[in-house]
């Protein structure tokens, strides 16, 4: 199967598997996706990830998902919304890196240091491509 946009499909994936109440997601695995599921995991988005390799020469991304409450699974991750598409880039300075949800939420940035969050890339003083929204 041919993705246009591998992290759109990525956030696609674990928006299904949220809304289904699964406990982990496959996703075709890549260096930038790892990087996303990094920093999903250190904002407490996600329980944790692993790369895994299966036949050809190619790697599955498991990410196992974060719940809320013991009865009623809620997930923690209540959004998530590609920012920048491979038909409209978006980049923001250091001074203009957007706020999710006032800054209760986390944006997923590609900079020249790596993938990294707005926390993180305000703290750098370092701006680059919005890749995504997560609350």
């Amino acid at each position: 199967m041919v993705v246009n946009d591998p992290i759109s499909d990525m956030l696609t994936r674990i928006r299904n598997g949220c809304m289904a109440r699964t406990e982990r997601v496959t996703i075709p695995a890549s260096k930038m996706k790892t990087a996303i599921a990094e920093v999903l995991r250190d904002n407490g988005y996600i329980t944790e990830y692993e790369t895994k390799d299966r036949e050809n020469n190619k790697r599955d991304l498991f990410v196992t998902l974060k719940y809320r409450g013991s009865k009623i699974k809620e997930p923690v991750i209540e959004g998530l919304e590609r920012v920048s598409k491979p038909s409209r880039r978006v980049y923001a300075g250091s001074e203009d890196i957007p706020y999710t949800l006032g800054g209760f939420g986390v944006t997923v940035l590609s900079t020249s240091k790596g993938i990294m969050s707005d926390h993180k890339a305000r703290e750098e003083n370092i701006g680059g491509e919005v890749l995504c929204k997560v609350w």
